[in-house]
């Protein structure tokens, strides 16, 4: 269950209370007890794999494309 945590505490307390955060914990601050938010740690995001997709492109994919395909991007 996480813990709760007034605002004014949390204020207060702000650097102990994200290092709890960091060790797994969640925190809801409250504000005249009522939960406003809450602390949790982030998810660490997924690695992504560069250069998966085989090919190449020519020099025709960097030149501006026709007014026709442009207008039809719109």
């Amino acid at each position: 269950m996480a813990k709760i945590v007034n605002v004014h505490e949390a204020k207060t307390h702000l650097s102990s209370l994200l290092e709890r955060v960091r060790a797994g914990e969640e925190i809801i601050l409250a504000k005249n007890g009522q939960p406003y938010a809450r602390l949790m740690p982030l998810e660490k995001p997924k690695k992504r794999r560069l250069g998966f997709m085989k090919g190449t492109v020519d020099e025709r994919f960097f030149e501006a494309l026709p007014e026709e395909e442009l207008r039809a991007w719109e």
